[in-house]
C-alpha cells in the first residue's frame, strides 16, 4: 500500500486494438498520473484536524435543535465549515494570501462558531458536558490559528 503523500490515482482504459492489423493487441490510452503531496499537505496540520472534529461535532449537535431553529442551524453548520475549508483552500495559495485566509476568513468564521456555540449554551439548548467539550475544542483550535499564524509570518519575514 502507497504511503498517503505518494498516492498517485491512475485514469485509464484499454481499448481493444482494430483488426487492421493489431489482432489481440490492446492499446492503453488517455493515462493521467497526478500526485497529491503537494496540494494536501493541511491534513498534516493539528489545526487543520481539529477543524475537521470541530465540524462534526457541531452538525451532530445540531440536529437535535428544534425546528424553530434552523437559522441558528445553518449559521452554525456554515461557519464550522468554513473555519475548515478556508484553512484547505488558502493552503494552496501564495504565502501571503494563505496567512489572508487564516486571519480573514478561517480564524473570524471560528469565532462566530464559538459565539454561537456561547449562545446555545445560554438558550439551553446544549447540555454542560456538550458546551465544556465544544468550548474546549473551539479554545484550542484558536489557539493553533494563532499558533499557526505566527509560524507562516515568521516565515514570509525570513524570505
Amino acid at each position: 500500500m502507497r504511503d498517503a503523500l505518494e498516492r498517485r490515482v491512475i485514469w485509464g482504459r484499454w481499448e481493444k486494438g482494430e483488426r487492421r492489423g493489431f489482432k489481440n493487441n490492446y492499446l492503453k490510452t488517455k493515462i493521467k498520473i497526478m500526485t497529491f503531496n503537494k496540494n494536501e499537505g493541511y491534513k498534516e496540520l493539528v489545526v487543520w484536524k481539529n477543524c475537521c472534529e470541530l465540524r462534526k461535532k457541531v452538525y451532530e449537535i445540531a440536529k437535535k435543535f428544534p425546528k424553530s431553529e434552523f437559522r441558528r442551524v445553518s449559521q452554525m453548520n456554515d461557519a464550522a465549515r468554513s473555519t475548515k475549508q478556508n484553512l484547505q483552500e488558502g493552503y494552496k495559495s501564495s504565502l501571503p494570501k494563505y496567512i489572508n485566509y487564516v486571519r480573514n476568513i478561517s480564524r473570524p468564521s471560528l469565532t462566530e462558531l464559538h459565539g454561537d456555540i456561547e449562545d446555545c449554551h445560554e438558550d439551553k439548548l446544549i447540555t454542560e458536558e456538550e458546551f465544556q467539550e465544544l468550548d474546549s475544542l473551539c479554545k484550542r483550535t484558536d489557539y493553533l490559528f494563532h499558533r499557526l499564524l505566527q509560524g507562516l509570518i515568521r516565515k514570509l519575514k525570513a524570505k
